[in-house]
C-alpha cells in the first residue's frame, strides 16, 4: 500500500516536531516537510503533491482558515485541521473552505494515525467534544434542520452521522450494508448541497449549514 503524504502546517517547533516523530516512525505514513504557516505549506504543497495537511488553525502570515481555502480551490490535498480551540465559529470557517475534518491537538499518536487515515479514505472526521460544543453552545434558529422530506432510515443515518459513527459502524448498528449506507450519505448531502458528512452533522446539530456562517 502506498504511504499517505503528509504536509505538517504548525507555527509551534515542539508541536510541528512531535508529529513529525510520530508520523516518520509509522510505514504507513511518509511527512514530505513542514511549514510554520499556511503560504510555506501551499508553496511545499506545489512542489511535492501531498494527500493530507495537517494544518494548524492560527499561525503568522497566513492561518489555517485562509491556507484551506487556497488548497481546496486549487486541488493541493485534504485538510485536517489541529487546533487548540474548541471555538465554533472556526469549526464553521474552516468546514466552509473545506477541510475534511477538525482535531484537538492533545490527541494520542494513534488516535491522530487514525484520523489522518479516515479523511484520506474519504470520511470526514470531528472531534467528539467540538460536536458537543457546537450543540451545547450554538441557540436554536428558526432556520434549523428539518427533518421533513426524510424517510425514517434517512434520519437514522443522519444522527449516526451526527454521533461520529463510521460507515462500517453504522452498518452494524441498523444492519444494512456499508454500501447502503454509503449511498444513503451520498444522497442526503446532494439534497442538502453540502459537501461532507462533517458538515451534515454539524448542520445537524446547530441548525445552520457551513456556508450560512458569518
Amino acid at each position: 500500500m502506498d504511504k499517505i503524504k503528509i504536509i505538517i502546517a504548525e507555527d509551534s517547533d515542539f508541536v510541528r516536531d512531535g508529529m513529525r516523530i510520530i508520523l516518520d516512525v509509522d510505514e504507513d505514513f511518509e511527512v514530505l516537510g513542514c511549514a510554520k504557516n499556511g503560504q510555506e505549506a501551499i508553496e511545499l504543497a506545489k512542489k511535492n503533491a501531498p494527500d493530507i495537511f495537517l494544518m494548524d488553525i492560527q499561525m503568522p502570515k497566513m492561518d489555517g482558515i485562509e491556507a484551506t481555502k487556497y488548497i481546496v480551490e486549487h486541488n493541493l490535498g485534504k485538510v485536517l485541521i489541529l487546533t487548540t480551540f474548541d471555538d465554533d465559529e472556526l469549526v464553521q470557517s474552516a468546514l466552509k473552505n473545506g477541510a475534511k475534518g477538525y482535531l484537538i491537538k492533545n490527541h494520542t499518536p494513534e488516535h491522530l494515525k487514525q484520523m489522518i487515515k479516515s479523511v484520506h479514505n474519504g470520511t470526514g472526521v470531528m472531534e467528539e467534544a467540538i460536536l458537543e460544543n457546537l450543540a451545547k453552545n450554538t441557540e436554536p434558529k428558526t432556520n434549523g434542520f428539518c427533518e421533513e422530506g426524510y424517510t425514517a432510515r434517512e434520519m437514522d443515518i443522519i444522527k449516526a452521522v451526527a454521533e461520529g459513527l463510521s460507515n462500517r459502524e453504522i452498518a452494524n448498528r441498523l444492519f444494512i450494508s456499508e454500501g447502503t449506507v454509503k449511498n444513503y450519505i451520498t444522497s442526503i448531502l446532494a439534497k442538502e448541497n453540502l459537501s461532507h458528512r462533517t458538515a451534515l452533522a454539524v448542520y445537524y446539530l446547530t441548525g445552520k449549514k457551513p456556508s450560512e456562517s458569518q
